[in-house]
């Protein structure tokens, strides 16, 4: 596991100074930069092909080589094996809120996503874990955390490690980007077309309910970070960035043109980061192109509680098995039949504080699997 940086933790946030009621908090503190483009640019990666000519292979194969970190992280399975057979493979997606607005320290990474590609079903699965989602993070001094800190902690190797154990399913690697690619990326191909579930303004952009609208960079960032307006708070968020990633895959993205494609490659460089080598990224193109063209997702599902003066989500005993066993399933190997140790210690639900459990809300979300796996 990465060692702890005491330097850049005191640069972003004191955990201890999380221990406010949420909320206390200022309100611009609480707006939470959102940095779903990571899938984006893994979609393109996977779904567009990278061979245009050999002056964009070579752009390509410079590009990433620069993106990649390993951060020493052990593997938990032989990925090249799964790889070479084309068994499903696991990809967190993180995506920090650092990057834009100002800011360039390390941050949290306030959007996360467990990818899971299944090339024989030609099918992603994406389970979206909300930020505040209360875990155990291996090493950490503290019993529990926010899920987005454990990047802070430690690194993208802690944060796969805290997610691994969290949904007791393989990771098999990690992408991360920070919320300086998104401008260009949205740009870069035109823009987005939505239907916004509710109505709307916040920072350059006004929606309105139903009525379908084309943003751009700028405006799709903010559509996607918009939360303290939301009924649904962190879980609406999700939706509207899934919105926006979906619509940019199912777009016609024309970027085999010397503009786009040069484009997009550039806005990755000092933005994103991965144990994806290029010729890993080749490997899947090739076993796992066609899953990106049907996408289908999941929230794991919180329920609201003031701990220690800390505002989480906390994932009940039911819908973490579901969700742990929905995910092996898109995996193809075998179920749980109980929770392992490591998540029994996330829904432990005991407070070391004073403070109650809040009443259980779900925002009126569902735990089917109708329109995920």
């Amino acid at each position: 596991m990465p060692e702890k940086n005491d330097k850049d933790f005191d640069q972003v946030y004191s955990r201890r100074s999380d221990r406010k009621p949420h909320y206390q908090q200022n309100k611009k503190q609480k707006r939470r930069k959102i940095g779903w483009t990571i899938f984006v640019i893994f979609l393109l990666i996977m779904g567009s092909g990278l061979l245009w000519g050999y002056g964009a292979y070579k752009k390509a194969k410079s590009t990433f080589q620069g993106t990649y970190d390993s951060t020493n992280l052990k593997k938990s399975r032989n990925v090249s094996a799964v790889i070479k057979k084309g068994k499903p493979i696991n990809i967190l997606l993180l995506g920090t809120d650092t990057g834009a607005l100002g800011r360039h320290d390390t941050g949290r990474t306030d959007t996360m996503i467990l990818a899971t590609l299944n090339a024989q079903k030609k099918t992603v699965y994406l389970t979206s874990i909300a930020r505040d989602t209360r875990v155990t993070v291996p090493g950490d001094s503290m019993p529990y955390e926010k899920v987005n800190a454990a990047y802070t902690i430690g690194g993208a190797g802690t944060a796969v490690e805290t997610v691994q154990d969290m949904l007791n399913v393989p990771i098999d690697f990690y992408a991360i980007i920070n919320m300086g690619g998104l401008k260009t990326m949205v740009d870069s191909v035109g823009g987005v077309e939505v239907k916004p579930p509710l109505t709307f303004s916040y920072g350059s952009v006004s929606v309105t309910k139903g009525k379908k609208v084309t943003l751009g960079g700028k405006k799709a960032l903010d559509y996607a970070r918009m939360r303290d307006d939301d009924p649904k708070g962190d879980y609406g968020r999700q939706q509207r960035q899934k919105q926006v990633i979906q619509a940019l895959v199912m777009k016609d993205m024309n970027i085999a043109s010397v503009t786009r494609y040069k484009e997009i490659l550039d806005s990755l460089k000092g933005n994103f980061k991965s144990d994806l080598s290029f010729d890993d990224m080749l490997a899947i193109r090739a076993k796992y192109g066609d899953a990106t063209h049907h996408i289908k997702s999941n929230t794991l599902q919180g329920n609201d509680a003031m701990i220690d003066g800390i505002a989480y989500q906390v994932v009940s005993s039911d819908e973490l098995l579901k969700t742990t066993n929905k995910i092996r399933e898109a995996l193809n190997i075998s179920q749980k039949n109980e929770l392992s140790a490591k998540q029994q210690a996330t829904v432990d639900t005991t407070s070391t504080g004073n403070d109650t459990m809040a009443t259980a809300t779900n925002y009126g979300q569902t735990n089917s699997y109708a329109t995920g796996y």
